[in-house]
C-alpha cells in the first residue's frame, strides 16, 4: 500500500509506538493522520500543529466513542490499531481484573474499531488493518500471561479479519513487535528496540505489502523460530 497520499487512522498515538508511527507517517507523506487516544490533550502539540494531523478522541473499549470517530474520520483508507494495555501477572495466581482489561483493549478493542471502520475502508479501497500484535502473542511470557493471551486473541481475529476482507478490498496486517524501549515496558530489565525503529519497519512493511511484519531484530529471529517449530519458541520465551 502507497502511504503517501493516504489517510490513516492510528490509535493509542499520545504515546510510545503510537506516537512514533505518526511521525513516521509524516515523512512517508500521508495526507492526513488523525492521531486518536483516548486522552488526546496528551498529544504532541507539535505533532498536533502540524496540518496534516487531526487529534481525535477515542477510546477503543467504548462504542459511541468509536461510533463518534468513524462520523468524523470517513475518509480513512488505512487504520493502524496499536492501542493497548499491559498488565503484569501469572496465569495461577495474576490478577484476574488487569487479564479482563488487557483483553477488553487488546482484543475487543482492536475487533470494535476494525468492525467499525470496515465499510469506511471497503468504499475508500483499496484500504489497509494494520494491527500491532506482539511476538508473545504466538508464545506467552510467563509474567505476561493475561497480556500474552490478549494479544494471541488479537492474532487470531487479525487471521479471521485477513480472511473475511481478503475480497472486499481490504488488506489486513498483523505486526509481531518483540520488546520496545517504552513507558509500557518501563523497569523491565530486557533488550528493547527503539519505537523509531519498530515504526519505521511497519511503515516499510505495509508499503512492501507484506501481511505479516517482524519489525525489529529480535523479532525477525524469533519469528523465524516460529515459522519453524513453534514449540522452541515457546520453551525460549518460557525461559
Amino acid at each position: 500500500m502507497n502511504i503517501h497520499g493516504s489517510t490513516v487512522l492510528v490509535t493509542g498515538a499520545n504515546r510510545g509506538l503510537g506516537a512514533r508511527l505518526v511521525d513516521e507517517l509524516l515523512l512517508s507523506g500521508a495526507r492526513r493522520v488523525y492521531a486518536a487516544a483516548r486522552t488526546p490533550h496528551l498529544v504532541d502539540p507539535d505533532v498536533a500543529a502540524d496540518p496534516r494531523v487531526r487529534v481525535l478522541a477515542l477510546d477503543v473499549t467504548d462504542d459511541r466513542s468509536v461510533q463518534a470517530a468513524v462520523g468524523r474520520a470517513g475518509d480513512v483508507n488505512l487504520l493502524i490499531n496499536n492501542a493497548g494495555a499491559l498488565g503484569f501477572g501469572r496465569a495461577l495466581d495474576g490478577d484476574l481484573a488487569l487479564f479482563e482489561r488487557d483483553l477488553a483493549t487488546n482484543y475487543l478493542g482492536t475487533l470494535r474499531v476494525s468492525r467499525a471502520f470496515a465499510p469506511v475502508l471497503e468504499s475508500n479501497r483499496p484500504g489497509a488493518i494494520v494491527n500491532v500484535l506482539t511476538l508473545i502473542a504466538l508464545a506467552p511470557v510467563p509474567p505476561m500471561a493475561g497480556y500474552s493471551a490478549s494479544k494471541a486473541a488479537a492474532h487470531s481475529i487479525t487471521q479471521a479479519l485477513r480472511a473475511e476482507l481478503r475480497d472486499r478490498g481490504v488488506d489486513v496486517i498483523g505486526a509481531y513487535p518483540g520488546g520496545i524501549d517504552t513507558d509500557m515496558l518501563a523497569g523491565v530489565d530486557a533488550d528493547k528496540a527503539a519505537p523509531e525503529l519498530v515504526a519505521a519497519r511497519i511503515v516499510a512493511g505495509i508499503t512492501a505489502g507484506d501481511q505479516v511484519i517482524w519489525p525489529d531484530d529480535a523479532s525477525a529471529g524469533a519469528g523465524q523460530t516460529y515459522l519453524h517449530d513453534p514449540v522452541a519458541l515457546e520453551r525460549m520465551l518460557a525461559g
